[in-house]
């Protein structure tokens, strides 16, 4: 599935993988945020992943403009979560609506690990 941007001159559509991989790059510049989780934890085994696969703790659900965004997250050790989670949406939703002109309605956070990190 793709968004769409219509605009003057047609219609621009993105793929889901460039919009996770916006996401992913954001999230990553949060202070407090050890790293992407992969979202097929359920096996209570939280897999932490390296910068090319970041598209693999994101999940993009598009509809016309709309975003919805699920971010599988490993937090620092010693941070807030709270606070963490809200930079990480503010700097997700800024980038995203910036870069794309698309409306992002919802960003989830899911916290899948606390790491110390070295």
């Amino acid at each position: 599935m793709s968004a769409k941007v219509k605009n003057d001159y047609g219609t621009i559509y993105i793929d889901d993988s460039v919009l996770a991989s916006i996401a992913g790059l954001s999230a990553m510049e949060c202070y407090g945020l050890v790293g992407m989780a992969n979202r097929n934890a359920a096996d209570g085994l939280v897999e932490l992943l390296r910068k090319d696969n970041l598209t693999r703790g994101v999940k993009v659900y598009s509809e016309e403009d709309k975003l919805t965004i699920d971010l599988y997250i490993v937090v620092q050790f010693g941070t807030k979560i709270s606070v963490v989670a809200n930079n990480i949406i503010e700097k997700v939703k800024y980038n995203l609506e910036n870069l794309t002109g698309l409306h992002v309605q919802t960003i989830n956070i899911n916290v899948e690990g606390v790491r110390v990190q070295k």
